[in-house]
């Protein structure tokens, strides 16, 4: 069952983070045969993997579901799952699918994810695997009709608001006729007469995300493995969330925001970084006691035990540009309340199981607020080298409470990153690591995992020692990323055997059941 009548989900307690190892990966990477990674069969095999290679983490990226551009960061629904991440084998186990239905599936590369002829078959499957049910609802019933009652609080409007935007050929809502812009009653009631069968049709590819990846959840952590989970700051402007809550975020008449996201002009880019996210008005959020945000915190929990908290400089300060602005340079910082948000977040749930994207450039308030609720912050190998030795990602100047990462999916894989690199950075980083350059990927996987930061964390394509073609993201590049997969033959036992040789020569193997679980959460109450 997804929802008993009244649920409870353990979490870890973030204030007593054991000496651990993991590896970054993303589902849609896994070896599949619908063209991109799923819960599946592979899925499993992974976990299974990392504890045969001694890791306790697995940290994954954003698990909303995707839209344009098809960035983990960019979703319709800030609580809902990605439906393409559904395992069409395990529906076919459970007789939701035939072997007939999966009779026409295509050709897809198995180094890439092809977006749009994944997506296409992906949502026919689950369609075919939907109407299967209507005809026969098996002992499912019961369960969907839970997972409906318990997540009606989000799952409700984000059914409804993807049903539109079907019906409007998956134009933004932005651009939608007026009455459903403004969320008419009459309109809105209408609507969901007229297309009942369209929206059960959301809301049970919700309920067969969840089944699968909470399944998949409980796998993991019955083998001792910890999920780190990823919680972007800002919501994309075309999804249900602001479409829903338009008061929570500064808009004009029309829905259109009058400020928007980004980042100021530094070294890397002249311009900044124009994100155009809608801004929050934390002032309604204060006054509300920030219940959207605790609803968003306590649904993460639910798909992962701690949270790596994105971009956490922008709960203490963030930079505010005029909507229609060509570029982030006519910005302002104004001053967010994250201090505020933070101390009732606490009240709420306890011990805060939070990692806080402490990047870019950061100011001493923004410091304080993260040490003052003891998070921990983030470390990148990659960024050590374009210094001196007074360089805080330097492993030497670490901090116990810290995740010490080589990169992350925003950067190039470490052996693109030192080929590419400027030459003074690598004949810094081959006099730091005293070596001649040769398996630089690895050379860096090892100083990362001797340091003493808690958590040491790498991607996969590091310890498969990939190039440049194997980078999951470039900022600022519209187009060709989140393809990444690895092959089903990468996983080998040398491979296992070489991490797990690595985690016991650096003590980051925990005892069993040495990190504590804190108190059950409620996360649902009596309905």
């Amino acid at each position: 069952m997804i929802c008993p009548e009244k649920s409870y989900f353990l979490r870890i307690n973030s204030m007593n983070l054991q000496r651990s190892s993991g590896i970054l990966l993303h589902p849609s990477s896994f070896p599949s045969l619908d063209g991109i990674g799923d819960l599946g069969p592979q899925a499993y095999y992974w976990i299974d993997f990392l504890k045969s290679s001694g890791c306790s983490i697995w940290q994954v990226l954003p698990l909303g579901p995707t839209g344009f551009g098809d960035s983990p960061y960019q979703s319709f629904s800030a609580f809902a799952g990605n439906p393409y991440l559904i395992s069409s084998t395990i529906m076919l186990d459970e007789g939701l699918l035939t072997p007939e239905d999966l009779s026409d599936r295509p050709t897809f590369p198995d180094n890439k994810i092809d977006y749009g002829a994944a997506i296409e078959w992906k949502l026919k499957i689950i369609d075919r695997a939907y109407q299967n049910f209507k005809h026969d609802p098996f002992e499912l019933q019961e369960e969907f009709s839970n997972f409906r009652k318990h997540h009606a609080g989000w799952l409700s409007d984000y059914a409804l608001f993807m049903a539109i935007k079907e019906t409007q050929n998956g134009q933004s809502w932005l651009n939608w006729p007026e009455l459903f812009r403004k969320r008419d009653p009459n309109t809105l009631r209408e609507f969901s007469e007229k297309f009942h069968d369209l929206i059960e049709q959301h809301e049970f590819r919700q309920f067969i995300f969840f089944r699968q990846w909470l399944n998949l959840k409980k796998y993991a952590n019955k083998k001792g493995i910890t999920i780190i989970g990823d919680i972007p700051i800002f919501v994309s402007m075309d999804s249900a969330d602001v479409w829903s809550n338009p008061e929570l975020f500064y808009l004009d008449d029309t829905g259109r925001p009058t400020v928007v996201a980004g980042v100021p002009p530094d070294y890397f880019s002249p311009t900044g970084q124009l994100w155009g996210n809608p801004l929050y008005k934390w002032a309604e959020h204060e006054r509300t006691n920030f219940d959207w945000w605790t609803k968003r915190i306590k649904s993460t929990l639910i798909m992962a035990d701690l949270i790596r908290l994105d971009h956490f400089r922008g709960f203490c300060g963030y930079w505010e540009v005029p909507a229609g602005e060509p570029t982030a340079i006519k910005g302002r910082w104004v001053r967010g309340s994250g201090r505020a948000f933070l101390d009732h977040l606490k009240t709420k749930i306890g011990d805060l199981p939070i990692i806080a994207e402490d990047l870019g450039e950061i100011t001493q308030d923004v410091l304080d607020l993260r040490d003052s609720f003891n998070l921990p912050g983030m470390k990148i190998f990659q960024f050590a080298f374009s210094d001196d030795a007074r360089n805080l990602f330097l492993p030497h100047n670490y901090i116990n409470n810290c995740i010490s990462y080589t990169g992350t999916h925003d950067n190039d894989t470490s052996l693109g990153w030192y080929q590419t690199a400027p030459e003074k950075e690598r004949d810094f980083i081959r006099r730091y690591l005293s070596t001649d350059g040769s398996d630089i990927a690895w050379k860096m996987i090892d100083c990362v995992w001797s340091s003493v930061a808690v958590y040491a964390i790498a991607p996969l394509q590091d310890f498969l020692a990939l190039g440049s073609d194997a980078r999951m993201n470039f900022p600022g590049r519209a187009q060709g990323n989140w393809c990444y997969r690895f092959k089903s033959t990468d996983l080998t036992p040398d491979l296992a055997h070489r991490i797990l040789d690595l985690n016991k020569l650096y003590n980051r193997i925990p005892a069993i059941n040495s990190q504590p679980l804190a108190r059950p959460v409620i996360l649902y109450e009596e309905p």
